[in-house]
């Protein structure tokens, strides 16, 4: 199956020699006006949502983005069937396929069959057994023996209204079936369990390869990753944020709006709240297990006017000169 190059650097607008923290600015840009919350038109905004956090996935990993950079370079001279060094292990969708083997890829992951194939790192296929966990027979019979269908194995992409709610998702597999030479596309409906974590698989049971000589079908996997959001970093259970602040907020104290998976509720800044003091919202965090849910922290980010008119300016003088606060007073 022909994969499509993807240039993940031209996805979030920047330059192969952007740094760190410009391709992470880049993406919450992004990600905050394509996120399906906001965007008018949710089908395609949630398509260019599910593409910039590939990207992200992929620009914001040291290594990844080595092996990226590896890639594109052998993909510019014809050679994009070379791994890049350092590249172990096969992948599930995507890879070519042993002989006898079927070839899969998937569809409605949130991943393209460019990331699956060079990015989804999975172990090889395996004919039973734990997921992930490849192995072949020794010792074979002269005699046909029952085989159990292919594993296989990828990705999905979760987004952190998905883990709170709850969803269910259609999968698209494309196989070419090894023994027939022709592609075949199914589609399943997998259930994204509420709560679920990174790392988790979920499995779709008797969907995988054919089995042959009587053999079961194998199994799908599909390992979970978190969609990233724009506004809210994960801990566990926990969501962790920033709160941006005016400095007489801080200062005097205020109510002020404070955004959540669930919409804005109001949150009370005590006064003299200082830089980087961080706000606790009990139960508004992710399933935890039962019925508990983790909190939200906001981190408080004092903002200072970037222009300010000849009457502001007048009443920050006078401040100024009455305040006796120092900033750079030793104890």
């Amino acid at each position: 199956m022909a994969v499509e190059f993807k240039d993940y650097y031209q996805v979030l607008g920047v330059t192969p020699k952007a740094t760190d923290e410009e391709i992470k600015r880049s993406f919450r840009t992004l990600a905050r006006k394509y996120h399906p919350d906001v965007a008018k038109d949710k089908k395609s905004a949630e398509e260019k949502f599910k593409e910039i956090n590939e990207a992200n996935e992929v620009l914001s990993n040291p290594e990844s983005r080595r092996k990226f950079d590896q890639l594109g370079a052998d993909w510019k001279t014809g050679a994009q069937s070379r791994q890049p060094p350092g590249w172990g292990g096969g992948r599930s969708a995507g890879r070519e396929a042993r002989h006898g083997e079927d070839e899969f890829q998937f569809e409605g992951t949130g991943f393209s069959d460019f990331f699956e194939q060079f990015f989804g790192g999975r172990a090889g296929r395996s004919r039973g057994g734990s997921p992930f966990d490849s192995h072949e027979f020794a010792n074979r019979q002269e005699e046909p023996e029952a085989a159990r269908g292919q594993d296989i194995q990828g990705d999905i992409l979760i987004t952190l209204d998905e883990v709170l709610q709850g969803a269910m998702r259609a999968i698209s597999v494309r196989r070419n079936n090894a023994r027939t030479g022709r592609e075949e596309t199914q589609t399943y409906q997998v259930r994204i369990p509420k709560g679920v974590q990174a790392g988790q698989t979920i499995r779709v049971s008797g969907k995988g390869g054919e089995g042959s000589n009587g053999g079961g079908a194998g199994d799908i996997y599909l390992r979970v990753r978190y969609a990233q959001h724009p506004d809210w970093q994960v801990r566990g259970a926990d969501l962790m944020g920033h709160l941006e602040l005016a400095p007489w907020e801080a200062v005097l104290g205020a109510t002020v709006p404070v955004k959540t998976l669930e919409g804005s509720i109001s949150v009370k800044v005590p006064a003299g709240f200082q830089q980087g003091q961080k706000l606790r919202v009990r139960g508004k965090g992710l399933p935890a297990g039962g019925t508990k849910r983790g909190d939200l922290y906001v981190e408080a980010s004092i903002q200072v006017p970037p222009h300010i008119g000849k009457e502001d300016e007048i009443l920050w003088k006078q401040l100024a000169a009455r305040s006796a606060f120092n900033p750079r007073k030793t104890a």
